[in-house]
């Protein structure tokens, strides 16, 4: 498990993370809901080891994420960043390729090569393998990125904002593809979600962030109610059983 204990964050004056602490628990999706500004893509960065924590720390299987060498922590832990930006014209396969750079530095072996074979094929990209990124869409420019990052094998996958540039179809294919993850191969899945229907649908877990500190977490059934959503984005929220599903009904609320 990824134990996070009193992580605090400061960008100049302005207080972004409050001394967050909260157990992520192996083997479960745990969504980071929230509105804007609440401090969870900046979290996901200091769990990832992206940027440095002002104070605080993280555990990863009961060793200080600090005290990790790159490359140790990099087979453990993965990060799928909101942007992502190459400025190298890389092909949809190339770019997968450096999901096993901390396995191959760069000179992919045979086993290197089937992980990139199984991610193209886990995110249906197998006819784009060979396009250049540029080439692109949005969409299909995502999904090569978490390609990559499935490419990588880490036990933990943390992704901020996945369903980015992704239409209803896509994002429902990669939270399927997430629940596969984690329910087939044993993985532990973090995200950061803006929709809360598909934090509804597809998580175990749900920590709810606002004004850079966690107000509500737990089971998903335990955070998506009313009193609880109330709280955490200031609105009446109708929520409907669809399905075993709970859905929040947020459109036209108050």
């Amino acid at each position: 498990m990824i134990q996070v204990k009193g992580l605090t964050k400061f960008y100049g004056k302005k207080h972004v993370v409050k001394e967050v602490s909260t157990t992520i628990q192996k083997g479960k999706i745990t969504s980071f809901i929230g509105p804007n500004g609440a401090g969870k893509s900046t979290l996901l960065s200091m769990v990832s080891k992206l940027i440095d924590a002002d104070s605080g720390e993280v555990v990863v299987d009961a060793t200080s994420a600090r005290k990790m060498k790159s490359n140790d922590f990099a087979k453990k832990v993965s990060i799928l960043k909101q942007s992502n930006y190459m400025n190298v014209r890389l092909t949809v396969r190339e770019l997968v390729g450096f999901g096993r750079f901390p396995y191959s530095k760069g000179r992919l072996t045979q086993e290197d090569e089937q992980f990139v074979d199984q991610a193209i094929s886990y995110m249906g990209l197998e006819d784009l393998q060979q396009d250049y990124l540029d080439e692109l869409s949005g969409g299909q420019r995502q999904r090569a990125f978490i390609a990559m990052v499935i490419a990588q094998d880490t036990e933990y996958v943390l992704l901020d904002e996945p369903l980015n540039n992704l239409d209803m179809k896509h994002s429902v294919q990669i939270m399927k593809i997430l629940r596969q993850l984690v329910d087939d191969l044993g993985k532990t899945v973090v995200i950061v979600l803006h929709d809360i229907n598909f934090a509804s649908v597809y998580s175990d877990y749900i920590v709810a962030m606002k004004e850079g500190a966690v107000v509500r977490e737990g089971k998903t059934e335990d955070i998506i109610e009313s009193a609880a959503l109330k709280e955490i984005y200031d609105m009446d929220i109708p929520i409907q059983q669809m399905n075993n599903c709970r859905i929040c009904v947020y459109f036209n609320s108050n």
